[in-house]
């Protein structure tokens, strides 16, 4: 019997298995959908949409760069107990391979590319995961950096709970632009800037923090004539905070990240530019299901 694209589609929708994994159970069947599904789950491979309502909040960010490119992944799963398991490292690895390979743009067009050794889609290879490992798994963002000319650096910290891409733009080949780079990388995983720069921070966000900062002022009691220059000097105190280039380098609090690279360029007397970065912090944006273990030991009691 021939087996179509649609009997597939429905045997995925069924069981939520790979492609190939779905082809190779309808060829295996006869074209079969009740059999397939069967023969899923007898290989284990079905198991994957009964986890597909569970949270997965954990799991890990990687990274990979090679010269002036390089990608941020974060890939979620249910415990932390996985993130640490080989096999999930070694997939979360391809994918981060095959995304700085291809240039793709987002999660969706990752889901589309070829998994490394295994004949299956990254889509495909997740699903595979899942039934694998046990728990629910999930691609979640992709970052890219790309300087065109000079360096793109990560940096993972906490085995994965935190990644970041720093990019300099730059004609120089010194090692010390990838050092800087790396150094403002660990900065960025600590500070945790909101932007690069406060050109990048909205009309709105402005006016709604100085309106905030306007009615502090004046119910601290303070003159209305000297409310405005206390904003004017407020405003640039949160700038500080916020934007990357104004803050406080960690690694040298005399200075700004945005005078450090300043000081460098004269150095080596080329131009460098902090021209994009990008911090991911695992989980960050997923409402984490809270165990309520008194209601839990009062339902096992009904």
């Amino acid at each position: 019997m021939s087996i179509t694209a649609s009997m597939v589609s429905e045997l995925r929708k069924k069981t939520g298995a790979g492609m190939m994994d779905c082809k190779k159970a309808l060829t295996e069947t006869g074209g079969n959908i009740d059999e397939a599904v069967d023969f899923l789950r007898k290989k284990g491979l079905s198991a994957a949409a009964k986890k597909s309502d569970r949270v997965a909040a954990e799991g890990a960010i990687v990274a990979a760069a090679a010269g002036a490119k390089g990608v941020l992944v974060e890939v979620n799963a249910e415990t932390d107990f996985v993130a640490k398991n080989a096999e999930f490292q070694q997939f979360i690895q391809g994918i981060a391979a095959v995304s700085l390979e291809s240039d793709v743009a987002d999660v969706e067009a990752i889901k589309g590319l070829q998994f490394p050794g295994t004949g299956r889609t990254v889509a495909e290879e997740l699903t595979h995961q899942i039934a694998t490992i046990g728990e629910n798994m999930s691609l979640r963002r992709l970052g890219r950096c790309n300087a065109g000319e000079g360096v793109v650096v990560s940096y993972i910290h906490g085995a994965g709970k935190i990644g970041v891409l720093v990019e300099l733009k730059t004609t120089s080949n010194d090692s010390r632009v990838e050092d800087l780079a790396r150094q403002i990388a660990m900065h960025v995983a600590a500070a945790s800037p909101q932007y690069l720069n406060r050109d990048q921070v909205s009309s709105e966000v402005i006016d709604k923090e100085k309106e905030i900062m306007r009615v502090k002022a004046i119910d601290s009691g303070k003159p209305e004539n000297i409310v405005e220059k206390i904003i004017a000097g407020q405003i640039n105190k949160y700038f500080g905070e916020v934007c990357l280039l104004e803050q406080t380098f960690v690694i040298d609090p005399d200075l700004t990240v945005g005078k450090v690279v300043e000081k460098l360029a004269k150095d080596l007397g080329v131009g460098i530019e902090l021209s994009n970065y990008v911090r991911y912090q695992l989980g960050e944006g997923i409402e984490k299901k809270e165990d309520d273990c008194a209601a839990e030991v009062a339902a096992l009691s009904k």
